[in-house]
């Protein structure tokens, strides 16, 4: 039997270059060189509050699916995180002058919300183990463009450590959560899941990654 946690480094060798491009983004950078309007920063917000909103809903219905103890507390606690990062989320909308309903007024974008709509794919049709592959070798990179973003918007836009609660809160996966994702990939490969099906789910989560942040610079620059 495949080895969940050899799959998994596998699958992250594969996307290296991939992942490479998400780290070198050049949103990242214009934020970094304060080339982005703070007003932009309404847009990433309006956004976030979207893929969060549907990214609860869709843990919630893996948490339903999920068939065993193991994968329905990962997935538990996956909501919790989502819950926390919502309400962080606030506060950052609140320090861009942004009320509850400017925030959720904020339109979505197609490029942007492709994420989301590829995680319900993942709660509807896919098996936890093919989820939480997805989720764990996507988390890397988006936590480090986060901790980038927390920077910059502390040092070249004026926001403090509280107004970017919703940044460092992706900085450090949360304690655990490897070993986690391990076991629930770990229980579908011994209930015959294909590792094909999980190397895809992460690919192309990965690449839907890679799509938000194109959008995100398009739109903002």
């Amino acid at each position: 039997m495949v080895d969940a946690r050899r799959l998994v480094e596998e699958i992250r060798g594969e996307l290296g270059a991939l992942e490479e491009r998400i780290r070198r983004h050049p949103y990242i950078e214009a934020l970094e060189g304060r080339r982005i309007g703070r007003e932009k920063l309404a847009l990433f917000a309006g956004q976030q509050r979207h893929i969060i909103t549907s990214d609860l809903r869709s843990l919630s219905l893996i948490v339903v699916r999920a068939e065993t103890p193991t994968a329905r507390e990962f997935f538990l606690n996956g909501v919790m995180g989502e819950k926390a990062a919502l309400e962080a989320l606030g506060a950052f909308a609140k320090a861009l002058g942004m009320t509850e309903d400017q925030l959720a007024d904020v339109e979505p974008i197609p490029g942007a919300f492709a994420y989301s709509a590829f995680v319900t794919w993942l709660a509807l049709y896919a098996s936890p183990a093919e989820f939480a592959g997805a989720f764990l070798v996507n988390l890397e990179a988006w936590g480090a463009n986060c901790g980038r973003m927390s920077r910059a918007l502390t040092t070249g836009y004026g926001l403090k450590e509280a107004d970017v609660a919703f940044f460092t809160l992706f900085t450090v996966p949360p304690s655990g959560f490897e070993e986690a994702a391990l076991k629930v990939i770990g229980e579908g490969l011994s209930q015959g899941v294909d590792p094909k099906l999980i190397r895809r789910a992460a690919r192309l989560l990965q690449g839907y990654e890679l799509l938000y942040w194109d959008t995100m610079h398009q739109a903002s620059t």
